[in-house]
């Protein structure tokens, strides 16, 4: 999707992570394995889930993992949104398919910003190059991000806001960045620049109020 590897996850339903938060994964047998690959929902199936990693894997069909968490804080969208903007800045627009689907059977008008290929979706969804959405910040009540770390400090340019001026509904921003001890050693390699400080994507987020950064 989008160039992305998918992956079935088959777990017990308590490790599914919900859309936005993540859970972690490495194969349990391969002596070289080091760092764990975070899992992102893409789809939830009856035995486990279909997952985005953030990284790319070399697990074959079949490779017994060892899985961690759900961990972080997912994506909490409002019952009342009518009007639902999408911003896809990664290398894949998978992670923001659960909220597309999540829509399909409310009064809600999804519309995804993004240059990345678009798979097969619902015919409702309106699909738009990013660059336009300079144009569309008036249409939204409630807008998902979804960009790496790197490409925060730049959102601004993105989304053709000046310097002070916010956007005119809430937002929220999920942050793709490494997350190499997963909190347990609070490393700073996925820090993000919060209001009130350092915030660290792999507990904090990865899924923040976009008005609680500093961008």
């Amino acid at each position: 999707m989008g160039g992305k590897l998918e992956a079935y996850i088959s777990c017990p339903p308590v490790l599914v992570p919900s859309p936005g938060q993540y859970t972690l994964g490495i194969d349990a047998h391969d002596p070289n394995a080091v760092l764990r690959t975070p899992l992102f929902q893409l789809e939830r199936a009856e035995h486990g889930f279909w997952a985005v990693p953030l990284f790319p894997i070399q697990w074959a069909p079949g490779t017994d993992l060892d899985l961690v968490g759900p961990l972080g804080y997912g994506f909490n969208l409002p019952h009342n949104i009518l009007r639902l903007g999408l911003v896809g800045m990664t290398e894949t627009i998978a992670r923001l398919i659960p909220l597309i689907q999540h829509t399909t059977q409310k009064p809600t008008s999804v519309a995804l910003f993004t240059d990345l290929p678009v798979p097969m979706l619902p015919a409702s969804l309106e699909v738009h190059p990013l660059a336009s959405i300079k144009d569309e910040l008036s249409w939204p009540d409630f807008m998902v991000i979804d960009l790496p770390l790197e490409c925060l400090a730049g959102l601004r340019d993105v989304l053709g806001l000046a310097h002070g001026r916010s956007l005119a509904c809430p937002a929220q921003v999920l942050i793709a960045a490494p997350f190499p001890c997963a909190g347990l050693a609070q490393c700073g390699a996925c820090a993000v620049p919060g209001r009130r400080g350092w915030k660290l994507a792999c507990e904090d987020g990865p899924v923040f109020d976009l008005n609680a950064l500093r961008w």
